[in-house]
């Protein structure tokens, strides 16, 4: 496998695929759909390419053979068993080894506890596995179906140690950021449309994360900038202009001060780190 053919495998889009279910940008997906691995990956010749899906939450189960995965720019080498969490929206990329098994579970997000919703994460937890398979083999049974869902995020949050934010105020804080990001906006902006003053929205950040508000939206805009310098050839003035900034020098400077290093760099390193050989994988 190569891992650096998931992350050039285009470099030249303009735009991040976004698909219901991979390849499928036109279908409207059920609330909830499982597939096996092979399925999918097989006839793409076991590598899928860099996208995301704007409303599903997957987990991946990989239960045979290995996998070069690209996560948000970050390459991870899986091997069975394995996990790997991808929330709406995360950029991701395979390649399989072809002896590969497995189920790749999309549910719409709508559909699923908003405050539970775990972060992206990879990890090989049993108890995951297990809730897996219990949601991929309930009977059609909605309400069924919904609990193990349910109990499927719980065991993720319990494996990676990230116990759900509390209180809705700070759920809806992630949502108004999610919608208004690429719009600068004043703090006390977010604040009013809480309904909250903002040293109460600053109490619950700090609480629920360990972060101030504005760090959580920078935190955001820093991930769409890292997702659009590694997965487009976007220039600056364009990932500006999208992110709502009218002056590209200043938005420059943003983005050096987010990403620890100008975008120039932060791209060239991107491209060394993926051409680089991958390391050697452990002896069976």
């Amino acid at each position: 496998m190569d891992g650096a053919r998931i992350i050039l495998d285009n470099p030249t889009m303009d735009q991040i695929p976004s698909y219901a279910l991979y390849g499928e940008a036109t279908q409207r997906p059920e609330w909830f759909h499982a597939e096996t691995i092979p399925a999918r990956s097989r006839r793409h010749g076991f590598t899928i390419a860099p996208h995301r899906h704007s409303h599903l939450f997957q987990v991946l189960i990989l239960t045979a053979g290995r996998a070069d995965m690209v996560l948000d720019g970050e390459t991870h080498q899986l091997h069975a068993p394995a996990v790997a969490v991808l929330p709406a929206l995360s950029v991701h990329g395979y390649t399989f080894s072809r002896d590969v098994d497995g189920h790749v579970l999309s549910l719409l997000t709508s559909a699923l506890p908003r405050d539970i919703l775990p972060a992206a994460a990879v990890l090989r937890d049993a108890a995951v596995i297990a809730a897996a398979h219990d949601l991929m083999h309930e009977p059609a049974d909605p309400y069924a179906q919904q609990a193990r869902a349910t109990l499927l995020l719980i065991a993720i949050n319990r494996a990676t140690q990230t116990p759900p934010a509390p209180g809705t105020h700070l759920s809806a804080f992630r949502v108004l950021i999610e919608q208004h990001f690429r719009t600068p906006r004043p703090i006390k902006t977010y604040a009013s449309a809480l309904g909250i003053s903002q040293t109460h929205l600053a109490r619950l950040t700090r609480a629920g994360t360990g972060q101030s508000p504005l760090e959580m939206i920078e935190q955001r805009i820093a991930l769409e900038i890292k997702r659009n310098l590694l997965f487009t050839n976007r220039s600056m003035k364009q990932i500006a202009a999208d992110l709502g900034y009218d002056d590209p020098a200043y938005f420059s400077r943003v983005a050096a001060r987010l990403l620890g290093q100008s975008a120039r760099a932060y791209r060239a390193n991107s491209v060394i780190r993926a051409t680089a050989p991958p390391p050697p994988a452990p002896p069976a």
